[in-house]
């Protein structure tokens, strides 16, 4: 692994995986709206959330998703990383007070086109509350050695 790059394409394998674990705070949620201008009131409001089907507040759906985006820029593939895309399909709510496990595992690598596609999944306890499929642009060592970087 590079530091300042992370994870070179030609050191990506099919299987490897890396995961960030978080709990899920009022302030991050407070935080997430601010920044997203999403102030749903199932996020922000207990009375109100406690009419819905939910029962209480619920995290943003995004602000879940984005642990994905810090596994994918930290650690696998790690600085350096351009994210191309990625499907997400919201399986279960996450709850202030939650710990979420955002993992992502390698399914492909298309060295030559330096891409990568992976599964993506974010898990409270044993429930998956978050699955998908990344794909993202790994950095490469022997372009940067023919660039003479």
């Amino acid at each position: 692994m590079n530091p300042q790059n992370g994870y070179d394409i030609e050191d990506i394998a099919v299987g490897m995986s890396a995961e960030v674990g978080k709990t899920i705070t009022d302030a991050d949620i407070v935080l997430f709206a601010g920044v997203s201008s999403d102030v749903n009131a199932v996020h922000m409001d207990e009375e109100y959330a406690r009419t819905t089907a939910f029962g209480g507040r619920i995290a943003h759906g995004m602000l879940t998703a984005s642990l994905l985006s810090s596994v994918l820029g930290n650690r696998l593939p790690g600085p350096g990383v351009i994210y191309m895309s990625q499907s997400l399909r919201f399986r279960a709510p996450v709850r202030p007070g939650d710990t979420v496990h955002a993992k992502v595992t390698v399914k492909e690598v298309i060295t030559e086109k330096c891409r990568v596609v992976l599964d993506t999944v974010c898990t409270v306890g044993d429930k998956v509350v978050i699955d998908g499929e990344a794909m993202v642009m790994a950095t490469s060592r022997k372009k940067r050695e023919a660039a003479g970087k």
